[in-house]
């Protein structure tokens, strides 16, 4: 008798969670009716923009990829190679002898773009397609902004923009729009287009809008995008950024614009002192990073550039030329923040919207805060609560120092708030004209990979508006 109770015990239960185990969407059955209907209705071409590091770098003679590289080079380089050379009379790079050839789809077994890429191909009915090819057929397109994701974000602005003119040129149609599909700094980049154009805006603080972009785009969806800059991009600057065993050393990020350009919006409060106060720093201010000696003013990161040089002489001129291009591309990444933030004129807002779409993650504690504890009259940075020397009793370092997000992205910089709180009206310096967005559990380099993520963007793509 209690074997046959137990028996159907485990019956029931084996039942149960066959009802309740998770399932999946059929994306190529959801939408597989919508391929055959290509020709009945006009489908915007996409462009997907990929984010930091997500393209692969070659050596534009040898053709050998030094980024990702091999899985050796991913376990244990510092990849000191992806320095790029500076201009000591203009303080901006020099051409590279590196080039952004393919989307970075995979590396040492994670997916990075691969999937959703194939999810838009198969499911979508997309055709993977390279620009400069003669379009003549209702066939549903698909390109891709390849792009050096070192260099500053408005030179890879310039790129978007010829992408999309030589896409219009391909398909007969001067005044085709795009859809466009951006993954983190690809947001960014997206975002400033649809303001500026192609127009440079930081190089003083009168940042007019002429939303010559917002013109070229029917819909904009940015995924994971750090609408008020990362604090998690912050931390990987001042310590390096961790690949496999090793990091990219702070000298060598520190020599690409885009690095800068992902700093924490001067709105946020992203500096706590220990007793949990706010402490009004200027991270864009150069005497900053000099007083609390982060990055190339740190001694060891000094001493380490001068190592790598045979000639005192050279070092010394080298370290000079580095800090004087540190300060000007802080200096245009504060305005490259502000320029993302700033209301657009009236008459301009219904062409910036575009149908903004947000997608990101609300799930994982993310770094939101730095904290300065001072340590025998030292003024010391504290990464994470667990760094911190001496918490004070009845103080949430935890709550205080993280927030929701997707492990790099908070949400209040997704959604471009200066509060997590959702009911608190949205700072008056922070415009961000957004339709809609939708939120998941998943971690920021996995966003675009998420199966939830790819149906609604499918639906999204193809409904009829």
């Amino acid at each position: 008798m209690k074997f046959l109770l137990r028996l159907c015990l485990l019956l029931s239960f084996v039942t149960l969670s066959a009802c309740v185990s998770p399932s999946q969407p059929d994306l190529s059955r959801l939408y597989q009716s919508s391929h055959t209907n290509q020709s009945e209705h006009h489908y915007a071409p996409i462009v997907f923009i990929h984010g930091v590091f997500g393209a692969r770098l070659n050596h534009s003679v040898s053709q050998q990829e030094v980024w990702p590289g091999s899985l050796t080079d991913i376990l244990f380089s510092p990849y000191d190679d992806l320095a790029l050379k500076i201009n000591p009379a203009t303080l901006s790079p020099l051409p590279s002898q590196y080039e952004a050839t393919t989307i970075n789809d995979a590396a040492a077994g994670q997916d990075f773009y691969g999937n959703i890429i194939q999810t838009l191909t198969q499911a979508g009915g997309y055709e993977l397609t390279t620009a400069g090819t003669p379009i003549q057929d209702s066939q549903r397109r698909l390109y891709l902004l390849v792009y050096d994701w070192r260099q500053d974000n408005v030179k890879t602005v310039q790129k978007l923009d010829q992408l999309i003119e030589q896409i219009r040129r391909d398909h007969h149609q001067p005044n085709l729009k795009v859809n466009i599909v951006a993954h983190s700094m690809g947001g960014l980049i997206a975002r400033y287009y649809t303001r500026y154009g192609t127009t440079d805006v930081l190089d003083n603080n009168n940042f007019k809008t002429n939303s010559q972009g917002a013109q070229k785009i029917h819909k904009m969806i940015v995924i994971g995008t750090p609408n008020l800059g990362s604090v998690s991009s912050l931390h990987e600057f001042i310590q390096g950024f961790k690949v496999g065993l090793n990091r990219i050393p702070s000298e060598v990020l520190a020599t690409m614009p885009s690095a800068f350009q992902l700093f924490p919006h001067p709105i946020r409060n992203y500096m706590i002192t220990l007793n949990g106060q706010a402490l009004d720093r200027d991270i864009f201010d150069v005497k900053i990073w000099k007083a609390f000696q982060w990055s190339i003013f740190d001694p060891v990161v000094q001493q380490r550039i001068k190592d790598s040089f045979n000639n005192p002489q050279a070092s010394t001129r080298y370290l000079n030329t580095l800090e004087r291009y540190f300060e000007k591309h802080l200096e245009r990444a504060r305005r490259f923040v502000w320029s993302l933030s700033i209301k657009v004129p009236a008459v301009k807002i219904q062409e910036v919207k575009n149908k903004l779409i947000v997608f990101g993650g609300d799930c994982e504690l993310t770094p939101s805060r730095l904290l300065i504890e001072e340590v025998a009259g030292i003024s010391v940075l504290r990464l994470s609560p667990e760094d911190i020397h001496s918490p004070l009793k009845n103080i949430n370092y935890h709550k205080l120092m993280l927030e929701p997000g997707d492990g790099r992205v908070t949400k209040p910089s997704l959604f471009a708030r200066d509060t997590l709180d959702p009911t608190v009206a949205r700072h008056k310096y922070s415009f961000f004209p957004m339709s809609y967005s939708i939120l998941l559990c998943e971690s920021h380099d996995q966003l675009t990979g998420n199966i939830n993520f790819q149906n609604n963007l499918l639906n999204i793509l193809l409904s009829r508006d």
